[in-house]
């Protein structure tokens, strides 16, 4: 398992464990951790703290973000892939887009590498946090 890719999958876990939507994320640059962070909609009642805008703020300003790549558990969504897009980061890493196809093809369409490792924890952990609390699910989707 790649380092960054355990270090989304803790954050993810740290969500859950505090009642919110298990996806994580980490932005790295250089080979180095430069931040990461969890989707915070329910524990801080913030409707656009998905876990990559999470991790992006934690960053906060780091300049350029055209060496960085960020690795999140769950494909982006539309809001998420449109900051990638935006602040012009060339790789994402996901752990899976089985249970959320999310944006792939929008940052594709913008030059963004999308590498999909259809990894099977992060497939189970969203499979059971869905079966478990649909609602908040259908809700962080915008699915209600």
């Amino acid at each position: 398992m790649d380092k960054f890719m355990q270090l989304a999958i803790d954050e993810a876990k740290k969500g859950r464990s505090e009642g919110g939507i298990p996806i994580g994320s980490v932005l790295v640059k250089d080979g180095k951790v430069i931040a990461t962070g969890h989707n915070k909609r329910v524990q801080e009642n913030n409707p656009i703290l998905h876990g990559e805008m999470d991790c992006l703020n934690n960053a906060g300003r780091i300049g350029s973000y055209r060496n960085t790549m960020i690795y999140s558990t769950l494909m982006p969504c539309y809001m998420c892939a449109g900051t990638i897009v935006q602040f012009k980061i060339p790789k994402v890493i996901v752990g899976e887009s089985k249970t959320f196809s999310g944006a792939r093809e929008f940052m594709e369409s913008h030059g963004v590498e999308v590498v999909d490792l259809n990894l099977p924890e992060c497939i189970e952990m969203m499979e059971d946090f869905i079966q478990k609390k649909p609602e908040l699910w259908d809700e962080d989707i915008m699915e209600l």
